[in-house]
C-alpha cells in the first residue's frame, strides 16, 4: 500500500506550526493526568493501604514527569543513538550543530531515555514528599501506555521509525511526495515495509493498557506496592523486544551480536527489574494503611 499524504503539521498559528507529534505528547500527558487522578481518588483500589498522593500533589507531579519525559527522552536519544550530539556542543562548526541537542523540534526522542527521566522524577518527588516510591510508581505506570499509543500514531503520521522490508499484504511503502520533497529522496526506499509504528501502538499502547487495567480493576493489585510497576516493565520490555524483529534498526547503529538491537538490549534490564518487582510484591502482604 502507498503511504498516505499525511501532513505532520495539523495547523499553523501564524509562524507557529502545531505538529501532530507535539499534540501526541500533550494528549498523553493530559489523558494520563486524568486517569491517574481517577486512580488516586479510588481508595478502595489501594485498601488496606491508601493512595500515595492527593490531587494537589498529583498536579505538582505532572510537571516533574513532563520534564522527565522531555529531558530524559532527548538526552537518552543522544546517548543511545546519536552520541555525537554531546561532542558537537564543543566541536560543532555552526550554531545549529552546537545546539542540536536542544533542538527538540527536529525530532529524536528515546522511550528508554524518557523512562529513565520519569523514574528519576518519581524518585526525587517521592523523597521530597516523603511518600511510598513504589506506590507512586504504581500510579504512574498504568498511564504510560496512553502516551505510547499516541506517540506511535504520531510516528506513523510522520513516516518515521518504519519497519523492515516484508511481503505481508498490509505492507506500506513509506514514500510519498511530502517525504521526497523534504529529503530529496525517500529514506525508507520505495519498498514495502512493516508498519511497525502501528504494531507498537497496538501492543505497547492498547494491549499493555488493557493488561494493566485488568490487574488494577479486576485483581486489585495496587494493594501490592511495586506489582503494577513490575508488570509494566515486563510487559513493555517483552513487547518492544519482540517488535524489534520487524522494526528497522536506527540509522547508524552497529551490528550487535546474536542479532540484537539497541532496543532489545535496553529492554532486557526492564524485564529483569520488572520480574524482580513482581516477585517482591507477590511475596509481601498488602500494604497497610
Amino acid at each position: 500500500m502507498p503511504f498516505p499524504e499525511f501532513d505532520p503539521v495539523l495547523i499553523h498559528l501564524g509562524p507557529l506550526p502545531i505538529r501532530w507529534y507535539a499534540l501526541a505528547y500533550v494528549a498523553g500527558i493530559v489523558l494520563g493526568w486524568w486517569y491517574a487522578s481517577r486512580l488516586a481518588r479510588r481508595e478502595s483500589l489501594w485498601a488496606p493501604g491508601r493512595p500515595p498522593i492527593n490531587n494537589t500533589q498529583l498536579d505538582d507531579l505532572v510537571l516533574w514527569i513532563t520534564l522527565g519525559i522531555i529531558l530524559g527522552g532527548r538526552f537518552g536519544y543522544a546517548l543511545f543513538y546519536k552520541p555525537v550530539m554531546f561532542a558537537q556542543l564543543f566541536t560543532g562548526h555552526t550554531l545549529g550543530e552546537r545546539f542540536e541537542l536542544l533542538q527538540l523540534w527536529t525530532g529524536g526522542m528515546s522511550f528508554h531515555g524518557g523512562f529513565l527521566g520519569v523514574a528519576i522524577a518519581i524518585i526525587l518527588f517521592a523523597r521530597r514528599q516523603k511518600i511510598n516510591m513504589l506506590s507512586l510508581g504504581d500510579l504512574v505506570a498504568p498511564v504510560v501506555p496512553l502516551g505510547l499509543f499516541f506517540g506511535r500514531i504520531a510516528n506513523f503520521i510522520n513516516g518515521e521509525l518504519w519497519g523492515r522490508e516484508t511481503t505481508v499484504p498490509w505492507a506500506i511503502r513509506f514514500c510519498n511526495a511530502r517525504i521526497e520533497q523534504m529529503y530529496g529522496f525517500c529514506p525508507a526506499g520505495d519498498v514495502p515495509r512493516h508498519p511497525s509504528q502501528l504494531y507498537e501502538a497496538g501492543l505497547e499502547g492498547l494491549l499493555l493498557f488493557s493488561v494493566l487495567s485488568l490487574a488494577i480493576w479486576k485483581f486489585k493489585l495496587l494493594q501490592k506496592p511495586g506489582y503494577i510497576t513490575g508488570l509494566f516493565l515486563v510487559g513493555y520490555g517483552i513487547c518492544r523486544a519482540a517488535l524489534e524483529n520487524v522494526r528497522e534498526p536506527d540509522y547508524g547503529m552497529p551490528h550487535f551480536p546474536l542479532g540484537l538491537t539497541m532496543g532489545m538490549m535496553l529492554s532486557i534490564p526492564m524485564i529483569l527489574v520488572g520480574g524482580w518487582l513482581i516477585w517482591r510484591a507477590w511475596n509481601r502482604p498488602p500494604a497497610a494503611a
